[in-house]
């Protein structure tokens, strides 16, 4: 029988932290139900709840997750602002949960991350997930509350990062232990993994708000979390929405496409194989789908995965632009650049706020009301953005969180500070590399 330990802090236990309990239970097996099996289907605005059900049961869901158990709908919040394909669609979590009834399942949670950029709540406002729990009467579970506990876990499976970057031990939700969980993320690009879906969807929610220290280490680290997941829960399961699509400088700052597609898949690294492939990629040359495949956790050759549905992806197959914006140049400068020396004092010290702010103040105060808002009006006369505007009666929310003299004004001051903190830094790594 297969173990897993958490512990938690408080007693003593040899070694670093206090045991609390042995968990006993089947990790997930490499030989899972649906491996190497995803389901993509067309799918239009008048028929797209059919068609997630449709999608699910193509996708044999049913034997990927135990109907004893309850089931955690992992929403996608990249951005509380709506912004076309940069968070789980209201349709894409409504068609799952009315599957899920409609089969027998109770007890369905919906999971929602905090990051230090983004406010869950109001991004569950802003993208109608919350009109869509509240009418099915879910639980809706905020990761980052007081009520919320975090416990220590130690994973049976060797890690490539997670054990270095946090040798205390790695925390995990307790909420999500054996427990079915349903990855909801979207089609997309990204500036540090060039695509995210459903293997990525888990970084919010799996690790703590401390998961910035990995972004350096992203590929292995979304990997460690695939074979965390095998581990904890019962039933893993993606249902992916290209309805919209997005490429350039995700998760946030893209331009959108409406393709009408929709995917699901109990294999997360074939679903991300899959979805890559579709935005003109080879899925194989993303570190981390190969390492997942690699590692056993999936399968992400495309010649390996069986795609089933009425798509034929070469014929819709797309280029996807991938790009940066201001704010990820500067990450990246410090993951991988030349402010690397400097990566624990920005990021793992109390000045690490400074990195919040001027995120905020590039994404918020700049770039959406100068550049995302009139992008979203546009697609909001689309047949998809009319769905969205009109979903469950209720108007969307699309309004700038400042106006567009104030917000250059705001962003460019924030812009030009956090230029002249990267100046001054760089400065400084000159003269002590010059002095040694």
């Amino acid at each position: 029988m297969n173990c897993a330990i958490l512990f938690l802090p408080g007693l003593t236990f040899p070694g670093r932290l206090d045991f609390v309990e042995l968990l006993e239970g089947k990790v997930i097996d490499k030989n899972f139900p649906g491996r190497g099996r995803v389901a993509l289907l067309h799918t239009q605005p008048e028929t797209v709840l059919d068609d997630y059900r449709r999608l699910l049961k193509l996708a044999n869901y049913e034997a990927a997750l135990p109907k004893d158990r309850e089931t955690l709908l992992k929403i996608n919040i990249s951005w509380q602002q709506w912004y076309p394909a940069c968070s789980t669609a209201p349709w894409q979590l409504e068609g799952v949960i009315l599957t899920l009834l409609a089969d027998g399942y109770r007890n369905l949670i919906a999971a929602h991350n905090r990051t230090v950029v983004v406010d869950a709540y109001v991004g569950e406002r802003n993208n109608k997930h919350k009109l869509v729990t509240d009418k099915y009467q879910l639980r809706n579970v905020h990761l980052y509350e007081p009520e919320v506990e975090w416990v220590y876990y130690e994973p049976k499976t060797p890690m490539l990062v997670l054990d270095k970057i946090y040798p205390d031990g790695i925390k995990i939700p307790q909420i999500f232990i054996d427990k079915n969980i349903i990855q909801l993320p979207t089609v997309k690009t990204h500036v540090f993994t060039v695509i995210t879906g459903a293997m990525k969807n888990a970084f919010g929610g799996l690790l703590s708000e401390r998961r910035h220290w990995t972004h350096s280490v992203i590929h292995e680290t979304v990997v460690d979390l695939l074979a965390i997941q095998q581990e904890i829960h019962t039933g893993l399961f993606a249902v992916m929405d290209g309805t919209f699509v997005g490429d350039g400088p995700g998760p946030r700052a893209m331009w959108w496409q409406e393709k009408g597609l929709i995917l699901a898949s109990a294999d997360q690294v074939a679903i991300d194989a899959v979805s890559a492939y579709l935005q003109g990629f080879e899925p194989m040359e993303l570190k981390f789908i190969r390492l997942g495949h690699e590692q056993g956790l999936g399968v992400g050759d495309l010649k390996q995965i069986e795609i089933v549905g009425d798509v034929d992806v070469d014929e819709v197959r797309w280029h996807a632009r991938t790009g940066e914006t201001f704010a990820s140049r500067g990450q990246k400068m410090i993951y991988h650049g030349p402010l690397k020396p400097f990566e624990k004092l920005l990021l793992r010290t109390p000045i690490v706020p400074w990195s919040y702010v001027a995120s905020r103040a590039y994404y918020d105060g700049l770039w959406y009301p100068l550049i995302g808002h009139k992008r979203v009006q546009e697609a909001l006369n689309t047949p998809w953005g009319r769905l969205f505007a009109e979903y469950g009666d209720t108007p969307a929310v699309t309004r700038p969180l400042y106006e567009p003299k104030a917000a250059a004004v705001a962003g460019l001051l924030g812009v030009a500070t956090s230029a002249l903190a990267l100046w001054w830094l760089l400065s400084r790594g000159k003269k002590e590399h010059n002095s040694r």
